[in-house]
């Protein structure tokens, strides 16, 4: 196979190739060949290919009709690795989820109706339902709009997304060794998965403040390199095995919020440093915040109430998780917004 229809969209704070199931080859190994000569990987610089020489911008989508009583659309999300030759469907991605809805729409999956179209959405790395609210008009997808998110110039139309049942949806539990707080290479650790598995500790405990660029961090190769041993030692307590060549954990660094949110992160993603923070990383994030005597919740600064919206601080800005909390204390559902945008829509091709 050597091309396929493909719609590029930006989602959230990452862009990528969305693609219908059918337009695919039927097998995983030669979708990922497919896929991998798409983005022009193994190469640092993806110069023979669409890839963005980032993980953010080499992010792929495969959308079909579902066939699950009150869902509209299956969404696989595929990372393909950049300077690998990987691609891999170990993870989640909320951000790429943010364009699900529209894409649907676009190609005819579902219709629109009215001036705001609900699609719901399962998501099959992780078997979570979500429900992404797309505005719409004369039967279109709108895209312009006031909304802004932080890591995106400009302003688009809002695409909200509300998870259910989240919690631990790769792992098995919201707490994988039933702890809110283990120790790892003597560092206090939160090993936590509300739709994204990741490993939550001090920045302070990793040498840093916690205010440093990604650039910085990602040279920084002592970090690097302490971040990665607890990851490896991590792995097989999150019941993730050996997590080697794996994209999940992620490693969040939490320290005080300097901006006026709940709390400042720093993720690796887990080699990279993130530019902001993934939604279900920040979703996963929040729910850290709460748990009493975790690294995060000894750092966070909390509003009162069952529901609670958190403002989660990263590189370039902030997230905002709003988290209803149940009487049993529990996170009942995580909301967050995003915004997408259409980029292209034609024939992608591989060598």
């Amino acid at each position: 196979m050597s091309n396929a229809p493909c719609m590029w969209m930006r989602g959230g704070t990452s862009k990528g190739g969305y693609f219908l199931e059918k337009d695919l080859p039927t097998e995983p190994k030669d979708r990922d060949a497919f896929l991998l000569g798409v983005m022009g990987s193994p190469d640092p610089r993806q110069i023979d290919g669409m890839g963005g020489a980032d993980p953010l911008t080499s992010k792929v989508a495969v959308v079909r009709p579902s066939a699950r009583e009150g869902v509209d659309v299956d969404y696989l999300f595929l990372q393909v690795a950049v300077d690998r030759n990987l691609v891999t469907d170990a993870q989640n991605c909320g951000n790429i989820l943010a364009g699900i809805g529209p894409f649907a729409i676009e190609r005819g999956l579902i219709p629109a109706a009215g001036a705001e179209t609900d699609v719901t959405v399962f998501m099959e790395n992780t078997d979570q339902i979500a429900i992404a609210k797309v505005q719409t008009s004369n039967g279109k997808v709108v895209y312009t709009g006031e909304a802004e998110i932080d890591g995106v110039p400009g302003s688009a139309a809002p695409v909200a997304i509300t998870f259910k049942d989240t919690a631990g949806s790769t792992c098995g539990a919201l707490l994988p060794t039933g702890n809110p707080v283990d120790i790892i290479d003597g560092i206090e650790v939160t090993l936590i998965d509300n739709g994204m598995p990741s490993v939550i500790l001090r920045a302070s405990d990793m040498g840093i403040a916690g205010t440093e660029s990604r650039e910085e961090l990602e040279a920084n190769a002592e970090l690097k390199q302490k971040l990665e041993n607890v990851r490896l030692q991590a792995g097989p307590l999150m019941n993730l095995g050996d997590v080697t060549d794996k994209t999940v954990p992620k490693m969040c660094m939490v320290s005080p919020a300097r901006e006026g949110g709940a709390i400042s992160t720093r993720t690796f993603i887990p080699h990279r440093c993130h530019a902001s923070i993934g939604v279900l990383g920040a979703v996963t994030a929040a729910t850290a915040c709460l748990l009493k005597g975790s690294p995060a919740f000894e750092i966070a600064v909390l509003p009162d109430g069952s529901r609670k919206s958190l403002r989660i601080e990263h590189p370039i800005g902030e997230t905002t998780v709003i988290l209803d909390i149940a009487e049993t204390g529990e996170v009942e559902s995580a909301a967050i917004l995003r915004t997408a945008r259409k980029l292209f829509d034609g024939t992608v091709f591989a060598p």
